[in-house]
C-alpha cells in the first residue's frame, strides 16, 4: 500500500467517525479504558485494522530499552491514536503523541478526547510531523 496524505486524511476521517459514534452511545465522563474499549470495537465493526497498546521501541545509543511506552492504538500500521478522558488537555499529551509519532517514525497522529460534549468540534486534534511534508497527495 502507497501512503499518501489523501489516505491519511480518509483514514483520520474514519477513526474520528468511529470516534463520534462511540461518544454518542456513551457521552463524556466515563474512564479512558473504557472508550478504549469501545473503540477498539468500533474499529473492529467497521473493519478498520488497529493494535491496541501497541509498544513503542526506545532505542538509546544504539541499544534497545524496554520501556512501558504504549500507544491507545496504532491504525492500519501508519497512525498511533491517543485517547484521553479528562477534563483539561496539557501541553505534555502533544509532546506525547508527537514522540510516538518520531519514534514510531509514522508522518500522522490523532489525540482524541472523550470528556467533551461534541469530539468533531472539540475533541479531536490531528498532528503531523516532516514526514508529512514529503509525501504524495494522491
Amino acid at each position: 500500500m502507497r501512503i499518501t496524505k489523501s489516505y491519511l486524511k480518509d483514514l483520520v476521517y474514519r477513526v474520528n467517525g468511529a470516534a463520534i459514534e462511540v461518544h454518542k452511545i456513551l457521552g463524556p465522563g466515563l474512564l479512558e479504558n473504557v472508550y478504549h474499549k469501545c473503540m477498539a470495537q468500533e474499529l473492529s465493526l467497521r473493519g478498520i485494522a488497529y493494535e491496541s497498546e501497541l509498544f513503542v521501541p526506545i532505542g538509546y545509543k544504539g541499544i534497545a530499552v524496554d520501556t512501558p511506552l504504549r500507544c491507545d492504538l496504532y491504525v492500519e500500521n501508519i497512525l498511533p491514536v491517543e485517547l484521553k478522558a479528562v477534563n483539561t488537555m496539557l501541553p505534555v499529551f502533544d509532546s506525547q503523541l508527537l514522540t510516538y509519532m518520531r519514534l514510531l517514525e509514522v508522518p500522522k497522529g490523532l489525540m482524541i478526547n472523550f470528556n467533551v460534549s461534541h469530539i468533531y468540534t472539540k475533541g479531536q486534534k490531528t498532528f503531523v510531523n516532516d514526514l508529512y511534508r514529503n509525501l504524495p497527495e494522491i
